[in-house]
């Protein structure tokens, strides 16, 4: 028998490390090859770690809400046969090529200490994780208020549950007082204001306290910064995609038997937009300071509401280089694995302009997000048949259509009007013009 470790994998360029969110079998437990063993959290994407070797847990090296670094082993199996990637070969080889100096062991061994830059200071004698110090952080949550929260961690640590259910309950309990001062000859000392919150919501009988996700804290994180750096304009106009209906529903059938894939109308959309994009490439565009960068690759995000409610934005990446059938296969590639938590941490990274389907909700239309770094972001409404006034050889006449409202926010440091109402217009001439003999 030998032992394996397992170790964290790569996760795309930028990613460095990730949170243990729960590990799916137990110290003792045998796992097979490719089994998923346990679930991780990045910044960007939820996912699962798989065993490379079939063995048996015997002991797990990363707990629940600890992070690890890529490369770091959070695992050790026992498996059949010698060699390989065992535990005394790996200390071994650490040992000897990698081996850490006294002061980056010293470093690793202290409490957390805070950066220098962040809102809340805690002091070297509390020991937080990395999760838990953010969410400290974000609730405005004290020292005193920390210390006086009993962990059920290891050593009495607190753990997210713990905080999160300290938050949950936090207007309920009175604020905890600072140490008293030693008494001096001087007047008697001010009171010492409340570490809580300035203004708190009233919690009313019966109302229910739900602590955000990780992942909603990220959204809302990001949102908010989001229109905080960018002034938001938007465009709208009304499309007539009679024919993108028809053409669709000639062709839906024979492609589902072709290709075994569905075909919906995102690929159309995002076609439009590939073309619109290369007519004006100043909407693919990042700002730097005072610098735009102009992005070669035309990279399309695609918002996708998750089954949790979550939003998540999975990339179809050199989309100006994909065919509509190309573009179908990976619109519902990424909309599945995202959907079950199957996505891959460069799956979401690098967009440069992005769609969201508001429509799938019944709405006829919406003032998306930009999200940062992009510049713009395109929000395609419900298709409902409506009458409109066509123009005829013969004179106006009324007529049953099917239109659809599109919007267009983009950030007005770098997109002003006309290029963001004509990169608008541009793609609805590509939908309203959609010709019906397109191939697929």
């Amino acid at each position: 028998m030998a032992e394996y470790k397992l170790l964290l994998p790569s996760m795309g360029e930028g990613v460095m490390e990730a949170t243990i969110i729960t590990w799916l079998f137990s110290e003792g437990d045998s796992v097979k090859e490719d089994d998923s063993v346990v679930e991780i959290a990045t910044d960007k994407v939820d996912s699962d770690v798989p065993t490379p070797v079939s063995g048996k847990i015997v002991k797990i090296l990363k707990q629940k809400d600890e992070v690890a670094k890529v490369g770091e082993a959070i695992a050790i199996l026992e498996i059949e046969g010698e060699g390989g990637n065992t535990a005394s070969e790996e200390t071994k080889t650490e040992t000897t090529s990698a081996a850490p100096d006294t002061e980056t062991l010293n470093a690793i061994e202290q409490p957390l200490q805070p950066a220098a830059a962040s809102g809340q200071a805690f002091s070297g004698d509390l020991y937080l994780s990395p999760l838990v110090k953010s969410i400290a952080q974000q609730e405005n949550i004290s020292e005193t208020e920390l210390k006086s929260i009993k962990g059920s961690g290891l050593e009495g640590r607190i753990t997210k549950e713990d905080i999160l259910a300290y938050v949950s309950n936090r207007g309920n309990q009175p604020a905890p007082q600072a140490a008293p001062v030693q008494q001096q000859s001087a007047p008697a000392p001010k009171p010492v204001a409340s570490s809580a919150p300035a203004s708190t919501i009233p919690v009313a009988a019966g109302d229910e306290i739900i602590p955000m996700d990780r992942m909603r804290k990220i959204i809302a994180e990001n949102m908010v910064k989001a229109k905080q750096i960018a002034p938001h304009v938007t465009s709208f106009i009304e499309t007539d995609v009679t024919n993108v209906v028809k053409w669709r529903a000639k062709n839906k059938d024979m492609f589902e038997k072709r290709e075994g894939e569905k075909l919906t109308f995102m690929p159309i959309f995002v076609k439009a937009i590939v073309k619109a994009i290369q007519d004006f490439p100043m909407i693919n565009v990042s700002l730097n300071g005072d610098n735009i960068i102009k992005k070669k690759n035309i990279n399309i995000g695609m918002a996708t509401a998750l089954p949790d409610g979550n939003l998540i934005v999975p990339v179809i990446k050199n989309a100006d280089q994909l065919s509509l059938s190309g573009l179908a296969k990976a619109i519902n590639d990424l909309a599945y694995r995202a959907r079950n938590k199957k996505l891959r941490p460069e799956d979401t990274q690098g967009a440069t302009y992005t769609i969201s389907n508001v429509g799938s909700f019944g709405n006829l239309m919406g003032t998306p997000i930009i999200p940062q770094p992009q510049v713009a972001i395109m929000a395609i409404g419900a298709i409902v048949k409506k009458p409109a006034v066509l123009e005829t050889k013969d004179g106006d006449v009324i007529a049953i259509r099917q239109l659809m409202f599109m919007s267009h926010s983009y950030d007005h440091r770098v997109v002003d009007g006309s290029l963001g109402g004509m990169m608008l217009k541009h793609v609805h001439d590509y939908l309203q013009n959609w010709d019906l003999n397109t191939e697929i």
